[in-house]
């Protein structure tokens, strides 16, 4: 298992990162994403964990939870 950590400047940035990342390789983005129309839709249905950023308890949660998965089932 690893983790990529990217910093993309727009919001659409990770539409394009989707399409190059390794197969099995889930990518997270901030929950804003999700309420953006038809971009919300699109990363919503690729798989994206989506982390409140507003929410330090919620988010550090979303994280661990991940990472606990990823290590249990030796996925990526």
């Amino acid at each position: 298992p690893y983790v990529i950590v990217c910093n993309h400047q727009a919001s659409l940035d990770i539409l394009g990162l989707v399409e190059v990342l390794p197969e099995r390789c889930v990518p997270m983005a901030k929950k804003e994403l999700l309420y953006m129309g038809s971009v919300g839709w699109a990363c919503w249905l690729s798989g994206i964990i989506f982390i409140d950023r507003h929410s330090t308890e919620d988010a550090i949660k979303v994280i661990s939870q991940t990472a606990r998965t990823i290590r249990q089932q030796n996925v990526r």
